[in-house]
């Protein structure tokens, strides 16, 4: 068992799901909701109230594999906020670094989910979980974390070198999922992975970071920067390396998608989940997908999430 810090938004996603009216329509190379007419009133056939966010998603990976998870985040001190508390406690998740934040409301999602295709748009006000510059990298001496798992931060890169730097100081390994707002400041973002053991990114996030178009070529520039990379390419499966030993996989099964938010959450801490009880690259490899896969075949983002002691079917991996 490892000390896992896990630090990210927490969100409450509200699904409103329905079977006809927000089935997508193409326009060009856009698929819209084409059914939802400006002024109209729509029924929708259900409403669903779920707890997601990536750092939130993350610890209930970990806590399921028993890990001794603690979650650093911001919410507020409303219902949505008490939701998600009431989810980390339900978990077995250290939720005493939870910062409730005033004058802000706990980051919410209100997610238009055709339940045919599993197609989905989502809008969010992020609230507490817009800005991460109140945390406290010192919180880290005090919970002297096995590792340290980060999910965006929405582009805080000054927040991000506090905990990367604190963490290495106390021999913290790091794991890091960056997202759009990171990506969006490469340059600065790169000089960052320096600190980072395992980088996870998709292949659209690799290419924004370094010069490639398959994941071969991808995957060669982005193990200059950190020892192991993982690059995910959706229904192709992905690519990875630990300096060792590389692989190339793909999907660990073909189900229908009901939901796939959270899949990539449940990618990356299933692979960390694994490494952290000394499992080898590749069974981790496989854990993680398998991870990924139960998630989209269930509605929210971490209803589907695997525990740890499941036997695992193999599948598509070779070694390169």
């Amino acid at each position: 068992m490892a000390r896992i810090v896990s630090l990210g938004s927490a969100l409450q996603d509200i699904y409103l799901i329905d079977h006809d009216d927000l089935a997508p329509t193409t326009i060009g190379d856009t698929a819209i909701f084409g059914k939802v007419l400006v002024g109209s009133k729509v029924d929708i056939d259900r409403i669903s109230y779920e707890v997601g966010g990536g750092g939130v998603n993350s610890a209930i990976t970990f806590a399921r594999h028993g890990h001794e998870t603690i979650f650093i985040g911001n919410i507020a001190k409303d219902p949505a906020g008490m939701a998600i508390v009431k989810v980390l406690n339900r978990e077995g998740i250290d939720s005493s670094y939870v910062n409730f934040l005033e004058r802000k409301s706990t980051g919410t999602s209100v997610i238009l989910l055709d339940s045919k295709s599993g197609e989905r748009t989502i809008l969010t006000c992020r609230g507490a979980s817009e800005q991460f510059g109140n945390f406290d990298e010192k919180d880290l001496d005090l919970i002297q974390p096995d590792w340290l798992y980060v999910t965006t931060l929405r582009g805080d890169l000054e927040t991000l070198k506090r905990f990367f730097i604190k963490a290495r100081e106390i021999g913290a390994k790091i794991m890091f999922n960056p997202g759009v707002r990171e990506l969006d400041q490469a340059d600065n973002l790169t000089k960052l992975l320096k600190y980072v053991n395992v980088l996870n990114v998709n292949k659209s996030e690799a290419s924004r970071l370094v010069p490639g178009k398959v994941l071969t070529e991808l995957l060669y520039h982005l193990a200059n920067y950190a020892e192991t990379v993982i690059i995910t390419d959706g229904m192709m499966g992905g690519i990875a390396t630990n300096g060792v030993e590389t692989y190339r996989f793909g999907i660990y099964e073909d189900v229908r998608v009901k939901d796939a938010t959270g899949a990539g959450d449940a990618f990356g801490s299933g692979f960390l989940a694994s490494i952290a009880n000394g499992k080898e690259f590749k069974q981790a490899l496989v854990f993680a997908s398998a991870n990924s896969t139960s998630v989209i075949a269930k509605l929210g983002a971490n209803r589907g999430i695997l525990s740890r002691g499941l036997r695992l079917h193999m599948m598509p991996i070779q070694k390169i």
